[in-house]
């Protein structure tokens, strides 16, 4: 049997990935904060006051956003950056999901890995939505005001 690489497949073959769920893409990234349980991360700085497009932009250097970017197997599926768009794009989050897991309002300058990874654990256990600045979960409605303007 002849063996080859996929990057010489790619040129004779047409190459198809098994594309994980938003749930599985959610859980590895839990997965791989918790291996680094006491891994202190930076958060975003103030995500809620910038533009969306500036907002986009955002990242830092050795954030939750990080440990997910320094995952090929993420990378391979389709995790393009360790910035805020990219990141919530990929894991299927709205903007006030994402900021819940990485912004300093929430965990301070500086949170460790294991508690980043319940918030991601979090939302891949209970689907969230957002409408009209309340949310549903588990069909109880709790009034909050959305951080974005």
């Amino acid at each position: 049997m002849e063996r080859k690489t996929v990057d010489e497949l790619e040129g004779v073959a047409e190459i198809h990935s098994a594309q994980m769920s938003k749930q599985q893409r959610l859980l590895r990234w839990a997965d791989l904060l918790e291996r680094q349980a006491n891994r202190i991360l930076n958060s975003l700085m103030e995500v809620e006051y910038v533009s969306p497009q500036a907002r986009a932009e955002m990242q830092v250097d050795n954030s939750a956003l990080s440990v997910a970017f320094e995952d090929p197997v993420l990378r391979a599926e389709g995790l393009k950056s360790e910035k805020f768009g990219d990141a919530a794009n990929f894991f299927e989050l709205s903007e006030d999901e994402a900021h819940w897991v990485v912004c300093y309002c929430h965990h301070g300058r500086q949170v460790d890995a294991r508690t980043v990874a319940g918030a991601v654990r979090d939302l891949a256990r209970t689907p969230r939505s957002s409408a009209g600045g309340w949310f549903i979960d588990a069909g109880i409605r709790l009034a909050s005001r959305s951080h974005f303007y």
